[in-house]
């Protein structure tokens, strides 16, 4: 039952009732019937509506894989999911640096502090970050040696 046939249901119901159509209570719960009977005219409508514009977007999904397929080629697999890219970027580690010319923060990225050198962009001022201290004497782990900047033996075994 859909729901303009429960709406004539409970219509039915009210009127097989014999109420007195003169009392508050009475008038208060027809208005409230033809409330229910307006919405689910509306509601029908926005289905009827939202089949239409579903079947609309599936013909231009299609359309444009033809498309794609004609231009590309049919090996050529586009995805369209964003949420690999949200993935990478999670992983990406910033610390805050703080410039010694002008005060300004920065989020800089492990990337770049590893690169060793930054142009401050609030005031042009070089900074520049030595890591040379913190690998001096240290057995680096050979797991995570790769790119760590100091002059360990370890990675020659």
């Amino acid at each position: 039952m859909n729901l303009t046939e429960k709406i004539a249901y409970i219509r039915g119901l009210c009127e097989g009732l014999n109420l007195d159509e003169s009392k508050p209570e009475v008038k208060v719960m027809n208005a409230i019937i033809d409330l229910l009977d307006d919405m689910s005219y509306s509601v029908t409508d926005m289905e009827d509506l939202y089949d239409e514009l579903s079947a609309q977007v599936d013909e231009i999904d299609q359309d444009l894989a033809e498309a794609e397929t004609e231009l590309y080629g049919e090996d050529v697999d586009f995805d369209y999911d964003d949420d690999e890219d949200d993935e990478e970027n999670e992983d990406d580690v910033f610390y805050e640096v703080t410039c010694d010319a002008c005060g300004q923060k920065l989020n800089v990225s492990e990337d770049v502090l590893l690169e060793g050198e930054i142009e401050c962009p609030n005031c042009g001022e070089l900074l520049e970050f030595d890591f040379s201290d913190i690998f001096d004497g240290e057995e680096c782990d050979p797991a995570d040696c790769e790119g760590c900047g100091s002059n360990c033996n370890s990675s020659e075994e």
